[in-house]
């Protein structure tokens, strides 16, 4: 691949339909989640980085990217891997106008408030992060004061609004992909084991809406405890009512769902006349090599993109990625094509939410007025080789919405 090749980001029509020309991308097998900071956790954690400067970029345009980087756990690790790809996308701009302000918030509320007034002061006209839900929040009341919009990376829907997009994957679009699909496949009756815990909930949510707008029902949903010694109790219930499901949605990591389908099945659920169906947490080798979910579905990003990014990831830093990095390169990448091709309106809302999107290394995607997004994702398949794609990515959105 071309190290210009985001030279190619061109401007489809006068009404700013962008296209961030770049491969689709998947989740890395090592990961357990999808990109975003909320719900998710993430994989080992590369080495300390040495002193880094706080500004990159010559170009005029100044772009504030605020990030965990001095924050305990993972968060430092992940934004560590952000900021690095952050900075793979400029040299891979072919001459971007823009200037990166690197900011620190320490993974804390008043660090983000306090980084994103210094990024107001230093003239940043768009804010990219916070990585943590309650982070964007405070950024997001500082800059919203001003009128400086927000492309941030938690996966938490709630700290959404107009003015300040979330580039996350959402676990809203999963279920909305895989449920969709599912209807399409002649699923109508559906059970459900969901965790009991926040992602949980957002979930369910997204479930119940899903099925009820493709015309199809629950009939059996239990929410079990993150004790997976508790989980009998629930797994037992939906099995009993599963002579009346077609399908059976279980939202969870490999961990949780490899122990409700051996469960199913030990209680006499047939889970192989039962379609499984669950997230991109699933993504995960342990999920591949469990007999007893073999030929379930998920929805993720397309495979393609995300192997050639970590490859020259790699080639510039001598180690992986973690998986959200991706959410900083296409963020990078799109207000440089953005500031190239847009001229004084490249961060308006009407730019911003254009209905055709754009499209970065996990496919393609769009932002909703109310701050949410739309994801072009993947349906896959579980087989002892891996996921096998049975529904690719959509290439692009319609003028109609979907």
């Amino acid at each position: 691949m071309s190290p210009n090749w985001p030279e190619k980001l061109v401007a489809r029509t006068r009404n700013a339909r962008i296209a961030v020309v770049a491969a689709l991308g998947l989740l890395a097998a090592a990961c357990s989640g999808m990109p975003g900071a909320d719900y998710f956790s993430f994989g080992a954690p590369p080495p300390p980085p040495g002193a880094q400067p706080t500004a990159v970029g010559a170009g005029q345009v100044k772009v504030a990217l605020i990030l965990p980087l001095s924050a305990q756990g993972n968060g430092a690790a992940v934004a560590q891997s952000m900021r690095n790809a952050a900075e793979m996308a400029l040299a891979e701009f072919s001459n971007p106008d823009i200037q990166l302000l690197v900011k620190d918030d320490g993974g804390t509320s008043s660090g983000a408030a306090q980084a994103a007034q210094q990024a107001l002061a230093e003239g940043a006209e768009i804010i990219l992060g916070p990585l943590f839900a309650v982070s964007v929040s405070s950024a997001a009341q500082v800059a919203r004061a001003r009128g400086v919009p927000v492309l941030a990376f938690s996966t938490d829907s709630t700290v959404a609004a107009p003015g300040v997009h979330l580039l996350s994957f959402l676990p809203e679009s999963d279920v909305d992909r895989v449920i969709g699909y599912a209807i399409q496949q002649g699923k109508r009756s559906f059970a459900a084991l969901i965790p009991d815990n926040a992602y949980g909930s957002v979930v369910q949510a997204a479930f119940q809406q899903a099925v009820a707008r493709g015309g199809g029902r629950v009939v059996a949903m239990e929410r079990y405890p993150l004790d997976r010694a508790q989980m009998q109790g629930p797994v037992q219930r939906v099995a009993a009512a599963m002579r009346q499901a077609d399908a059976i949605f279980i939202p969870d990591g490999a961990d949780a769902v490899v122990a409700a389908a051996q469960m199913l099945g030990a209680g006499g659920a047939n889970t192989r006349r039962i379609q499984l169906i669950g997230t991109g947490l699933w993504d995960d080798p342990r999920i591949f090599a469990e007999p007893a979910v073999q030929g379930g579905w998920f929805a993720a990003p397309d495979p393609g993109g995300y192997r050639a990014f970590s490859g020259r990831y790699r080639s510039r830093y001598g180690q992986d990625p973690l998986r959200p990095a991706t959410l900083a390169y296409d963020a990078v990448s799109l207000v440089a094509a953005l500031v190239k091709t847009q001229g004084p309106a490249r961060f308006s809302e009407e730019v911003l939410t254009n209905a055709s999107g754009f499209a970065g290394i996990d496919g393609v995607f769009r932002f909703r007025p109310d701050g949410t997004n739309q994801r072009g994702l993947a349906v896959m398949r579980v087989t002892t080789s891996g996921p096998q794609v049975i529904s690719p990515a959509p290439k692009a959105f319609s003028a109609g919405g979907t």
